[in-house]
């Protein structure tokens, strides 16, 4: 027998909704903390875009900025969707520890059943990040005009 099988049901019970808490918690902080690292990184990066913009740099300089852009978005979406599913492990669980609750302290269940998918941090996240790699994808392609225009005369 393992060390929880010998403990009573509701310090089993306690410590598995301790565990799932812990996960929890800790996920949606990275996950937080991910996405302020986004927005500082890519604030640097658009300030460089408009930068070389403004100093008329050469196209090519263009290109690698859109590509660190697009990049940037590309990334951070990928660690977001990780730690996302990371967090969905742990709801089922948390909402079975719920069930001995009043029906009004039912966090996760009135959040599941409450909210449109629209108001959700995984919404306005992947939003903004789709709007960071257009932004990327546009500075591509306008470098990528430049060069064939300035390549024309």
């Amino acid at each position: 027998m393992n060390h929880l099988e010998e403990k009573p049901l509701g310090e089993k019970t306690l410590q598995e909704k301790n565990y799932l808490w812990e996960h929890f918690k800790f996920n949606a902080e990275q996950r937080l903390r991910a996405f302020n690292f986004f927005v500082t990184l890519s604030m640097f990066a658009n300030g460089g875009a408009f930068a070389a913009f403004e100093k008329n740099v050469h196209s090519v300089v263009l290109f690698l900025i859109g590509g660190l852009i697009c990049i940037l978005a590309l990334c951070f979406a990928v660690l977001d969707a990780r730690s996302q599913v990371l967090l969905r492990l742990t709801v089922p669980g948390l909402m079975q520890c719920e069930e001995t609750f009043s029906k009004s302290s039912r966090l996760f269940a009135l959040d599941e059943a409450n909210l449109s998918r629209y108001l959700r941090y995984t919404f306005i996240f992947r939003m903004l990040f789709a709007l960071q790699g257009v932004f990327g994808l546009t500075i591509i392609g306008y470098s990528v005009y430049q060069l064939a225009f300035t390549s024309a005369l």
